[in-house]
């Protein structure tokens, strides 16, 4: 591995994004929701996010949860979004979107990308749920996307880091690919070296405890298990430990 690493972190809250920056990550990729997978950030995380950050602030414009057709309505709230995104000086936006068939949506797809100039734009890992990997690769590069974010179609990136290394060569030097899923310090510089892919995605999150003194334990607001006591938030620690053990392996 000689060209240059990077690690992007993908940030539940403005905490998580300020522990990304200080553990040393290159990029965020700012979302609210990583339980339903990602959706888009209030206006005010953005600005605040915005404010405090000066490493590169991405984020991903998902109006909900669940699968990525969306309606006229949802696409609506999604060019309002990116143009929000690029009044508040965001480095990059994250998309997605879909046909019925699994297919990229290719018009509404272009048309963000378009809304979203002159900042980055990532195609996210709607790209994994894709009917035709390689032809969504070709699509998503034509449509003028600099970024694919993929586990490649598996449930962890280390499992499909074959199909990583097939796209990554694919692409060659007109997108750059970004292994996702399930990349952790323990496993980082063996998916690097099997993928050959040169930029990572990862939580980065552990446990932080309430602050809250009184429980009250026969009320539940959340998903069912959930500690609704403890916050899961991105910890310099664990992005320090992701780049020691990914430039270890460079």
């Amino acid at each position: 591995m000689t060209e240059q690493v990077q690690l992007e972190i993908c940030a539940g809250s403005v905490t998580s994004c300020l522990a990304a920056q200080e553990g040393g990550a290159q990029r965020v990729e700012f979302c609210d929701n990583l339980l339903e997978g990602g959706t888009t950030p209030s206006y005010g995380q953005i600005a605040v996010a915005r404010d405090r950050l000066w490493i590169t602030l991405n984020v991903i414009v998902r109006p909900r949860g669940g699968d990525f057709l969306y309606s006229d309505l949802e696409f609506e709230v999604m060019e309002r979004d990116v143009l929000a995104c690029k009044k508040l000086g965001v480095d990059g936006v994250v998309i997605g979107i879909l046909t019925a068939d699994g297919d990229v949506d290719v018009p509404r797809c272009r048309r963000l990308v378009e809304l979203a100039a002159p900042m980055q734009v990532t195609f996210h890992r709607a790209f994994d749920v894709a009917r035709k990997p390689q032809q969504a690769l070709e699509d998503i590069i034509a449509i003028g996307c600099n970024r694919l974010l993929t586990s490649g179609q598996a449930a962890t990136a280390l499992a499909g880091a074959a199909l990583l290394r097939e796209l990554q060569q694919q692409a060659g030097e007109r997108l750059a690919v970004m292994a996702g899923a399930g990349v952790r310090a323990s496993n980082i510089a063996e998916l690097a070296r099997l993928s050959g892919c040169r930029e990572f995605h990862s939580s980065a999150r552990g446990p932080q405890a309430s602050a809250m003194r009184y429980h009250n334990p026969a009320v539940h607001m959340g998903i069912p298990g959930q500690d609704e006591y403890a916050l899961v938030e991105s910890r310099p620690e664990l992005v320090r430990e992701l780049l020691a053990a990914l430039h270890a392996a460079n």
